[in-house]
């Protein structure tokens, strides 16, 4: 299972048509809704198509493979 918080920026398979590939999660639930970084549009889609089109996340300055990204613990 794939783990993810508001607020979030994320990249998909697709670039966006205005050339901007990160997205800000806004919403999450049965539906995400995502707002582009580069023009401010939103896009919602199931949580099931999220998941087929996310392909990396960003922890600090980087970006890293969605598998890869865990849940914080207490730790952290």
């Amino acid at each position: 299972m794939l783990f993810y918080e508001l607020g979030d920026i994320v990249t998909l398979k697709k670039g966006h048509p205005c050339g901007e590939n990160k997205w800000e999660i806004t919403r999450k639930g049965t539906d995400i809704k995502l707002r582009c970084l580069g023009c401010d549009r939103v896009v919602w889609m199931s949580r099931m198509d999220f998941e087929k089109r996310v392909r990396k996340i960003q922890e600090g300055e980087k970006f890293i493979s969605i598998v890869h990204h865990h849940k914080p613990t207490e730790d952290e």
